[in-house]
């Protein structure tokens, strides 16, 4: 597997997005099966994985943390914190990042994690009511006291990056970043460019949609997030599947995969630019990770990025209230 760098961090060119392991996507294989299945990535070349104290809660860091205890020292892995969680009813949480709480959530994400420092983390999301000066702050603190390595940012506008990387550099942003949710080009990715920071695509294949495996006639269960998110209406479903026809056109072109042109294209927009991909199985694992020695060609390129540009997605991205902080 290739390598990339996001800031000063060296990390596999594809991550692995580890939330649907444990939650949003129906009922979840048998612990050991994905235990198994994490260090099976790590085997393929992955070194790159992604979680956060909200996925369960909880439960997902400590899957994480199981599986890659025994590779501690060879992997890099990110968690997030950002949200006040109810120990009473874990499905009650706000966005919060007041500097206590990130402390706590910091301690025990170690504690899930079996690890003695967390490598990239991330605030999941702005907190409007703490300046993100004292954010970064926070985490300078624990970067110093070695619990930390780096810095990061989720969902985040150019400006929250500009601020808080004057208090403590920040490593990687991760936002939503597909070939339907285009939102952080204008800004985001020139001011990532500009300052050194790394780039994170979250739902890089667009929860499935962009791999042409989920028909416009698609229903969803309560237990799918998708259920509940706009862009997978009925109605959008229909409207958008011309998304889907040109990444399928393409991938015949070049002998690929949707899901592959869709990464591929993504990996083509920065160096700095690591995808997350998650999924619960090999196939599409395997798949997923020959994305990065897939080469589009610049006809390629440029049908996908003018076609898509110019597209009108139906349906907002995400819960329907993502924003940039």
């Amino acid at each position: 597997m290739k390598t990339r760098a996001l800031g000063a961090l060296e990390v596999s060119a594809l991550g692995l997005g580890c939330m649907g392991m444990s939650v949003n996507y129906g009922p979840s294989p048998e612990r050991a099966d994905l235990i198994a299945f994490t260090r099976t990535a790590f085997d393929l070349g992955v070194t790159f994985f992604d979680t956060a104290q909200v996925y369960g809660p909880f439960t997902n860091e400590d899957l994480v943390g199981e599986a890659l205890e025994p590779l501690r020292d060879q992997v890099v892995i990110a968690t997030k914190f950002g949200f006040d969680i109810d120990p009473a009813d874990p499905r009650r949480r706000k966005v919060c990042s007041r500097p206590d709480l990130i402390r706590s959530s910091v301690d025990a994400s170690l504690r899930r994690l079996r690890t003695d420092r967390i490598d990239l983390v991330y605030q999941h999301r702005v907190d409007p009511t703490v300046p993100i000066e004292d954010v970064a702050g926070t985490v300078k603190e624990l970067i110093e006291a070695g619990k930390v390595r780096h810095f990061g940012l989720s969902e985040a506008g150019a400006d929250t990056i500009r601020r808080a990387h004057a208090v403590q550099p920040v490593t990687a942003v991760q936002n939503e970043y597909s070939l339907w949710a285009r939102d952080s080009e204008p800004e985001v990715l020139p001011t990532c460019a500009e300052l050194g920071i790394g780039l994170v695509p979250w739902s890089p294949l667009g929860q499935g949609f962009l791999t042409g495996t989920v028909a416009s006639t698609a229903t969803f269960s309560d237990d799918d997030i998708r259920s509940r998110f706009p862009r997978f209406t009925p109605e959008a479903l229909a409207a958008n599947q011309p998304i889907v026809a040109l990444v399928d056109q393409v991938a015949t072109d070049a002998g690929a995969t949707p899901a592959q042109v869709a990464l591929a294209w993504l990996l083509s927009r920065s160096p700095h630019v690591v995808p997350i991909p998650g999924t619960r199985k090999l196939h599409r694992l395997q798949e997923n990770l020959a994305a990065a020695d897939l080469i589009l060609t610049a006809d390629d390129l440029r049908r996908l990025d003018e076609a898509t540009a110019g597209f009108s997605v139906a349906g907002a991205r995400g819960s329907g209230h993502e924003h940039y902080g």
